[in-house]
């Protein structure tokens, strides 16, 4: 069990039968009345954020994290193929479980997969990943007035926009925070 006091950011815990990450916390001691602890927590299952308040006398159940580097291999219809670099053993997810992340999917992408006792908990991609452009349309000269970039589909299928100079068959970044163009290779 974990005292309240001795939460720190990025520690997961069990509250409520759900799983959190604290991302943020502040002891508070007032002048008058009793310390507590304002704590902002991430619901690992949810996606949500959450502000609670607790008093110096609450504890938690720890929850162990496990984070596994998996490359991802190939979809079969509306299963995701994954395998452990170290042990070679594969998962199978389904769409629903990475509906978030499939549009940044490439196969042998390093990923990390999070669990938490057998639960998957989540998908974390790199922050940019490298793809090719399948196909774009021509740039037309003189046309930056208005917005200077175009449509462009990278090799997984997904459509991003990217700049009037980019062209098929370029190798470009992406950044799988924001969706967005990052730069040429």
């Amino acid at each position: 069990m974990i005292h309240v006091n001795d939460l720190k950011n990025g520690m997961s815990i069990k509250f409520e039968g759900q799983i959190y990450q604290v991302l943020e916390f502040l002891h508070v001691k007032p002048g008058k009345g009793p310390a507590f602890v304002r704590v902002k927590l991430k619901n690992l299952r949810a996606g949500s954020t959450i502000d609670k308040t607790f008093n110096t006398s609450v504890r938690f159940e720890k929850a162990v994290i496990e984070k596994i580097e998996m490359q991802y291999l190939y979809a079969s219809g509306d299963k995701f193929n994954f395998m452990n670099m170290e042990t070679f053993e594969q998962i199978e997810l389904e769409k629903d479980q990475i509906e978030e992340q499939l549009k940044y999917l490439k196969e042998g992408l390093s990923v990390t997969v999070i669990f938490c006792e057998g639960e998957l908990l989540g998908l974390i991609l790199p922050e940019k990943v490298q793809y090719k452009i399948i196909d774009t349309e021509s740039a037309s000269k003189g046309n930056t007035v208005n917005n200077a970039t175009k449509e462009a589909i990278i090799e997984n299928g997904t459509t991003i926009k990217v700049p009037m100079f980019v062209k098929a068959d370029d190798e470009i970044i992406v950044s799988t925070k924001t969706g967005l163009y990052d730069s040429r290779v």
